[in-house]
């Protein structure tokens, strides 16, 4: 069914309901009208990285560790997979005839929000801090969900529209204020190529934007609807419109907040404030036509997702798709491409036959929470850190122990902080190698949580460091161990500090790696797979001044306005095994693209896959322009000693210069772009010990 089919179909519907029916569809938990062989409908679902809340599912990687596989191909086979589980879901709902939140086909995914500072929560659930990058991973997850078939395999939503990063105490009364260069050159891309991409829905975000609230702004219309001709529907984040109201004071009665957003083109609410539509009809506030074209936009996509078919499309899909064998090996091969390897002074790969004694210590060495993230389904089984390193090292004595908490150091007054840390230093002393398993999980990090203490703030972080209690742990440990290897699980960036940075032989980062992310991390140690993760967002050092979280200028944030050195750079990665660049030229330039061709070939011992990235530096007189532009990337598989001729379209969009007034022009500058498995910066070529080529053009 074509968009043009299914916008008559559902205006053909909407105009036999009354004002008081329409009114009754604009609501998240929409209720059945019989006489028009409607069903109670619930809009809310989730699944940022396998289908939410609504139990058994594949639990991939968190978000920020999708980005992280810099492969954005692995991506929209993650989505594929999420769509078909949630359509066997779905079926089976139908069946019992269980219609209730979390069983839909409306997936509020992907958040495309940029992860412009490393103290925001959310930042977990974003594709990292790049526009390109971010882009790239949500055109992809949102081509899986939604499939290529007919119909609509499930409907994905672009989120938060427009501009949104933190701070979570702040979000539903803070006003974010940018330049129109940022606008459009950082917050807006991932949107619109997402959107020209055909995602089906865009959720507002709470905050305002210029001082409009964003589930009530121009915008929606202006820029979604008629600049880049957006076809799907627009929804409120939840409660979104309660806060233009209650919170944002931007209209004095919650009447006029939900006649504001309906007649600004926001034509779902997540929550209760549309049932006061009605008053707002009665007011003559709204006219019957403001209804009926929200109504008509959401019925479009019922069509399209074939909720009206006799024969339901995708009904075939079983239930023994869900967290199957297909998907669970998809599922360890994403978690394999997320691991970075920060560190290795050459001690990695460990034999995994060997019969050491391996301690296994640490908050996440057995905590599955750690491997979920947030906006989780609950999968069939979990391997936790410990359990990897045991089905991994058959042949060694493994030895796990908690070690300390999180960040609390006594859970109550009996003390029993200091008996977990003896016991971890204890372990790691009689052990040959220490795993240090470090970090944070999603109940102290991420969406407005209501915990705040000296490290975390609602949510969000308030320092770069480890909490410290697990920094005692680890210090401790380090101080009595010879061989240390750190795995770190966190949505964001931490910095270990000096001490355990220096006396660790390897640090990997495995964010929060998915239900068999400890079998990954395993692995990773055992040298069974050589890494190829790269980082999509900038670790800062933690004494590092940062600028003001609610700042949203760019001045200052992420690599492509950074003025310091960071402590590990964006793109950034090691491998088990060695690439090698060549023969990089400018092939081909079309009217809307770069073609750029280059040879990479492995000269290591070890198959492996390469993140071959393409960055841009330009210069422009009339307007900031970045350090360096990511602007095309490809997951190159090798066995060791092959080579490939590889051939990447670089969009003139990417690598234009963004004026003050948001159009973007040819830069007056030369044009340099960069070949390689890093960013071009310096500390990358340090870190890396190799500088990407550069092809130059005039």
């Amino acid at each position: 069914m074509n968009m043009t089919e299914a916008r008559q179909k559902a205006a053909a519907l909407v105009a036999q309901m009354t004002p008081e029916e329409k009114i009754s569809q604009l609501l998240n938990e929409s209720p059945a009208i019989e006489r028009l062989g409607i069903h109670e409908y619930n809009w809310w679902n989730e699944a940022s990285h396998g289908v939410a809340r609504s139990g058994m599912a594949t639990v991939f990687p968190h978000a920020i560790a999708l980005a992280s596989t810099f492969d954005p191909a692995l991506i929209g086979e993650v989505g594929e997979a999420v769509s078909t589980e949630g359509r066997a879901k779905y079926n089976k709902s139908v069946e019992w005839g269980d219609r209730d939140i979390y069983k839909g086909l409306t997936y509020w995914t992907p958040n495309i929000n940029i992860f412009r500072d490393p103290r925001w929560g959310r930042g977990q659930e974003t594709f990292g801090e790049d526009p390109f990058l971010t882009a790239q991973m949500g055109m992809n997850y949102v081509r899986g969900i939604q499939g290529e078939g007919e119909f609509l395999k499930a409907s994905a939503c672009s989120k938060h529209f427009a501009v949104h990063s933190g701070p979570e105490p702040l979000r539903h009364t803070f006003d974010a204020v940018v330049s129109q260069h940022d606008l459009w050159e950082t917050y807006l891309p991932a949107f619109e190529w997402t959107v020209k991409s055909g995602v089906s829905g865009v959720m507002g975000a709470y905050n305002r934007l210029f001082g409009k609230p964003c589930c009530a702004m121009p915008m929606i219309r202006e820029v979604l609807r008629e600049k880049w001709g957006f076809e799907g529907y627009f929804v409120s984040d939840c409660g979104a419109i309660n806060d233009i109201y209650a919170y944002h004071h931007y209209t004095n009665t919650i009447v006029e907040a939900a006649a504001d957003a309906l007649k600004s083109g926001c034509q779902l609410n997540c929550g209760n404030s549309f049932r006061h539509l009605l008053e707002a009809y009665e007011q003559d506030l709204i006219t019957d036509e403001d209804l009926t074209e929200a109504a008509a936009g959401l019925f479009t996509i019922r069509y399209l997702l074939g909720e009206f078919e006799e024969e339901r499309p995708y009904a075939d899909i079983p239930l023994s798709k869900l967290d199957c064998r297909e998907h669970r090996e998809l599922n360890l091969k994403t978690a394999r491409e997320a691991m970075v390897l920060l560190k290795n002074d050459g001690y990695l790969p460990l034999d995994p036959a060997t019969e050491k004694i391996i301690a296994v210590i640490g908050p996440n060495a057995m905590n599955q929470v750690a491997l979920e993230g947030n906006y989780n389904g609950m999968a069939s089984e979990y391997i936790t850190p410990a359990d990897g390193f045991r089905r991994v090292f058959k042949n060694a004595n493994v030895r796990a122990a908690k070690g300390s908490n999180i960040w609390l150091e006594k859970w109550n007054d009996c003390g029993g902080f200091l008996n977990m840390r003896s016991e971890g230093v204890a372990y790691a002393k009689e052990a040959d190698v220490t795993v240090l398993c470090l970090g944070l999980d999603c109940t102290i990090e991420g969406e407005e949580n209501g915990t705040r203490n000296e490290f975390f703030d609602n949510g969000d972080k308030k320092t770069l460091a480890l909490p410290t209690t697990q920094k005692l742990l680890a210090e401790e440990i380090c101080d009595a161990c010879e061989n240390v290897i750190v795995l770190l699980m966190s949505g964001s960036a931490i910095d270990l500090g000096e001490k355990i940075t220096k006396k660790a032989h390897a640090i990997i980062e495995a964010w929060y790696p998915g239900a068999v992310g400890g079998l990954a991390a395993a692995e990773l140690v055992a040298g069974v797979y050589s890494p190829s993760g790269r980082l999509p967002v900038t670790f800062y050092h933690e004494e590092d001044e940062l600028p003001p979280f609610v700042d949203y200028d760019m001045k200052g944030r992420t690599y492509r306005y950074l003025d310091k050195e960071p402590l590990y750079p964006f793109g950034y990665g090691l491998s088990y095994t060695k690439f090698t660049y060549s023969d990089a030229c400018l092939c081909a330039e079309g009217e809307d693209a770069y073609t750029v061709r280059f040879t990479v070939k492995n000269d290591g011992a070890m198959d492996g896959v390469e993140k071959a990235q393409v960055y841009a530096r330009y210069t422009d007189s009339r307007t900031p322009t970045p350090n360096f532009q990511l602007c095309a990337l490809a997951a190159v598989e090798l066995a060791a000693g092959e080579e490939k001729s590889v051939a990447l379209d670089v969009p003139k969009y990417w690598v234009s210069a963004v004026l003050e007034d948001g159009s973007r022009v040819a830069p007056d500058g030369e044009i340099a772009l960069y070949v390689g498995g890093s960013q071009p910066d310096a500390l990358s070529e340090k870190l890396t010990g190799f500088a990407p080529l550069c092809v130059k053009i005039k």
